[in-house]
């Protein structure tokens, strides 16, 4: 790669993650790769699903569909597939990380897919946990129709699902962002999650090949279920 174009792919990474911040209403520094923490490693390569050796580092992976773990607790996500994955190493060795490294063969399909900044997942997310508020009921006609309105009539449009309030959508936000692959120069073992677009159901996934390419080597992790 030449350095313009280096240059360039960088340039439109920083529009894009703007422009998605933006929409949002999260400020780019909220979000800032390094700000987040990741998960932690697990005692070894072993304990993951998948392992590869890639240069002096052990990449070891695990496949958790549209679940997203966290240290407070699962989140899901409709639009995205998650993978928990860890580098292993020398001890003080350092890796350099990017989600920009890594895509995901879904079910043998020709294309791969290109894992996302977090910036572009956190709109998706769900809290499975959070149950909202029953809305409170307006006013009835004689007739017993709801004389305030909100669909009930027949012809009106289906209701909107629930929104839920945004200092608990921040903070739910803020929870799956600290979970995310550390990215820069990291000491191993260092572990986080990884994003890649797709909305098919868990159940219809039966093979998953993560592929890694960057400053350790390449490397592939193959899931069968």
């Amino acid at each position: 790669m030449t350095p313009g174009m280096h240059d360039s792919r960088i340039a439109r990474r920083h529009v894009l993650a703007m422009g998605v911040f933006g929409a949002l209403g999260v400020s780019a520094q909220a979000v800032a790769p390094g700000e987040n923490q990741g998960l932690p490693p697990r005692a070894a390569p072993a304990d993951y699903q998948a392992q590869e050796k890639v240069g002096p580092f052990t990449v070891a992976a695990d496949f958790v569909g549209h679940a997203v773990p966290t240290l407070q607790g699962p989140l899901t996500s409709e639009d995205y597939v998650s993978v928990e994955i860890a580098f292993f190493g020398p001890a003080d060795a350092k890796v350099k990380l990017s989600f920009e490294e890594f895509s995901l063969r879904i079910n043998g399909k020709k294309n791969p897919i290109e894992s996302r900044q977090f910036g572009m997942v956190m709109k998706s997310l769900s809290d499975p946990e959070w149950i909202p508020e029953e809305p409170a009921e307006g006013p009835k006609s004689k007739g017993g129709i709801s004389a305030g309105g909100g669909g009930g009539a027949a012809g009106d449009p289906k209701p909107l699902p629930p929104k839920m309030p945004f200092p608990l959508r921040r903070a739910m936000e803020q929870k799956a962002l600290k979970s995310v692959l550390p990215e820069g120069e990291r000491t191993v073992p260092v572990a986080g999650l990884l994003f890649f677009p797709y909305r098919g159901k868990d159940q219809s996934i039966q093979l998953v090949e993560l592929m890694y390419e960057g400053a350790a080597g390449k490397a592939m992790l193959t899931f069968r279920k």
